[in-house]
C-alpha cells in the first residue's frame, strides 16, 4: 500500500502504475516494488523526497524513459510476430523476409 507521505498525487500514480504492471502480467509483488520505485525516484526528481540518490536526480525521467521504450520490449516485435502480421496483410514474399524486411513490409 502507498506510503504515508505520498501525495494524493503520488497515490494514484502508483495505482496507476501498479495496475499498468499487473495488466502486462507481472506479479503483484513485483508490480508493488516497481511502482513504489518509480514513484520514489519521481519524488525525489522534484524535491519532495528528504533522501535521494545521485542516479534518481540526475538520470532520465521514469515517464520520459517509458515513453521511449513504449511497444518496442527489448528490440520491437519478434520476427514471428511481424511475420503473422505481414499473413494478415497478405504481404507477397514474406516467407523469405530477414526482420528488417517484415518490418518495412508492415510498416508502422
Amino acid at each position: 500500500m502507498p506510503q504515508s507521505a505520498w501525495s494524493k498525487k503520488r497515490e494514484r500514480q502508483y495505482e496507476h502504475i501498479k495496475d499498468g504492471l499487473e495488466d502486462q502480467g507481472r506479479s503483484k509483488k513485483t508490480a508493488k516494488q516497481i511502482a513504489a520505485r518509480t514513484v520514489n525516484k519521481e519524488r525525489a526528481r522534484s524535491g519532495e523526497a528528504e533522501e535521494k540518490s545521485r542516479s534518481s536526480v540526475d538520470d532520465i525521467s521514469s515517464s520520459r524513459r517509458g515513453g521511449l521504450r513504449s511497444h518496442k520490449g527489448s528490440g520491437g516485435r519478434t520476427k514471428e510476430q511481424l511475420y503473422n502480421e505481414a499473413k494478415k496483410k497478405g504481404v507477397e514474399g514474406r516467407s523469405k523476409m530477414n526482420k528488417a524486411q517484415l518490418e518495412r513490409a508492415v510498416g508502422r
